[in-house]
């Protein structure tokens, strides 16, 4: 019988958290320097802000938050989730998505959520993850939107 990875038991802790609002769980698994990134909106930093910001969307959007699948290597796990809610329509639904966590001592450092909400209107020209330091962190980088249409004019 394989055990769990302490990652992965985190994980599903923190979403547990997520899932009651339970802001101390939340934190108990968060460096005090954490970074949540969202394709939606500015990322959140800090172990309150964060928990705080998941407690109050709680009430909101009636959500249950399940780790699917999961793959660790080194100080980092990637996992598939699924988040059962109420969006504002009232009808309940599944969202699906993914996030490549960063572990620092056993807890969670950084989150990359990689999911579209279509409930919400995107205006922004893609969907990278806002604020993210790509170009540091040896990312590939495009162009402009302009700039790779400039032969179609």
């Amino acid at each position: 019988m394989s055990q769990e990875h302490p990652f992965i038991h985190t994980i599903k802790k923190y979403y547990h958290g997520c899932s009651t609002a339970d802001v101390e769980l939340m934190k108990s698994t968060f460096t005090a320097d954490v970074v949540h990134y969202f394709t939606d909106h500015a990322p959140i930093r800090g172990a309150a802000s964060l928990a705080t910001y998941c407690a109050k969307m709680q009430p909101r959007i009636q959500a249950t938050w399940i780790c699917d699948h999961a793959i660790v290597q080194g100080d980092e796990c990637v996992i598939e989730w699924t988040m059962t809610w109420t969006p504002p329509t009232g009808k309940a639904e599944a969202m699906r998505g993914a996030e490549w966590y960063i572990f620092r001592e056993n807890k969670i450092a950084e989150i990359r959520a990689y999911y579209m909400n279509r409930h919400l209107p995107y205006e922004q020209p893609n969907f990278e993850l806002q604020d993210f330091p790509y170009a540091e962190r040896d990312y590939t980088l495009l162009p402009p939107h302009d700039a790779r249409h400039s032969d179609d004019r």
